[in-house]
């Protein structure tokens, strides 16, 4: 099977059968670090509702984990007098699905973007969402480009070349590199953000995305597995990791960009939680609880610094037409 249809059986049944967050998982994510996080955002949705005329809206996250983003977005939200019309969850997992009921008991889930209300304006976050999602491999060869394959060899799973050519996929500007390179796509996050893009255009609302990744066209293998918060093997164990790869940022903002649609940033998650005043919120927490002050600081730099997460976790705004231009991101 491809090195896509293997991601996606893998990670089906992955996220199915286990809540996979925190130190008793597999890895953890930026809400799960800290309030801080979800509340950045919460302030962002704010700022932007009341400046797009304070309208009626709906809170939609795609891939929510645990409910907590959304629980730390919608408590602030409720600070400056936004009470969105339904809080909506786009979940597979029914392991995770119970978790986010049991914090948001009113929210409703949603299979996929489709199923989505199409009354309101919506405002989108999609935090660690994209990257989950299945990639295409392709390797250069003696022979030309083909798409990696997983196949069964001496009884063990291993990523092979495959026997079509492949050669007009591979962007121009990396056609030319040497045997051995490998150029990743991912139509799956495509189409999702293509769905997303299409609501916005057609409702009105803005979408927040926030991934680790890149911006390309760019050549490397960037699919990783994480079991117990350490670096695998993706092809062992299959359906008991975390299978995941880095984002192309360029692609994804190419995936949503249409007439009635801006799309701003890439910029980094250290630059954007700065811009939002996570500095003014890590001192008001810390005055408020002295004792862990220095538990504060260390999540406040876990989640902006440059070498932790700060600078490979970039943010994505996707903004409909007549809605103005939202905090973080600059001229």
């Amino acid at each position: 099977m491809t090195v896509a249809d293997y991601m996606a059986a893998a990670n089906a049944h992955y996220y199915a059968t286990r809540d996979p967050l925190g130190t008793a998982g597999d890895f953890t994510t930026a809400p799960e670090i800290s309030q801080m996080f979800g509340e950045m955002i919460g302030i962002w949705i704010a700022d932007l509702w009341r400046r797009a005329g304070s309208p009626a809206i709906r809170y939609v996250e795609i891939g929510p984990g645990r409910g907590t983003l959304a629980a730390d977005a919608l408590r602030t939200l409720a600070r400056f007098g936004c009470a969105p019309q339904g809080i909506h969850l786009v979940e597979a997992s029914p392991v995770l699905r119970a978790a986010q009921a049991a914090r948001l008991p009113s929210a409703e889930h949603h299979d996929a973007v489709d199923a989505l209300p199409d009354d309101l304006p919506l405002v989108v976050v999609a935090n660690e969402f994209f990257d989950a999602l299945p990639i295409h491999q392709y390797v250069r060869t003696a022979d030309g480009w083909r798409e990696r394959m997983v196949e069964r060899r001496d009884g063990r799973l291993v990523a092979v070349p495959g026997d079509t050519p492949v050669d007009e996929i591979i962007p121009p500007a990396l056609r030319v590199r040497g045997e051995g390179t490998i150029v990743e796509t991912a139509p799956a996050a495509a189409a999702v953000m293509h769905q997303c893009s299409a609501r916005l255009a057609r409702q009105g609302g803005a979408m927040l995305a926030v991934d680790y990744g890149y911006s390309g066209p760019a050549a490397g293998d960037t699919l990783q597995a994480v079991k117990a918060h350490r670096f695998a093997d993706p092809f062992a164990d299959p359906g008991e990791a975390d299978l995941t790869a880095h984002v192309d940022f360029a692609a994804l903002a190419h995936a949503a960009r249409r007439p009635s649609t801006h799309v701003l940033g890439p910029v980094g998650q250290g630059i954007w939680l700065s811009a939002m005043g996570i500095d003014a919120r890590l001192e008001t927490l810390s005055a408020a609880a002295p004792a862990r002050a220095a538990e504060l600081r260390g999540q406040r730099d876990r989640l902006v610094e440059p070498g932790q997460m700060g600078e490979l976790f970039q943010c994505l705004a996707v903004l409909a037409a007549g809605w103005p231009r939202p905090a973080g991101f600059p001229e």
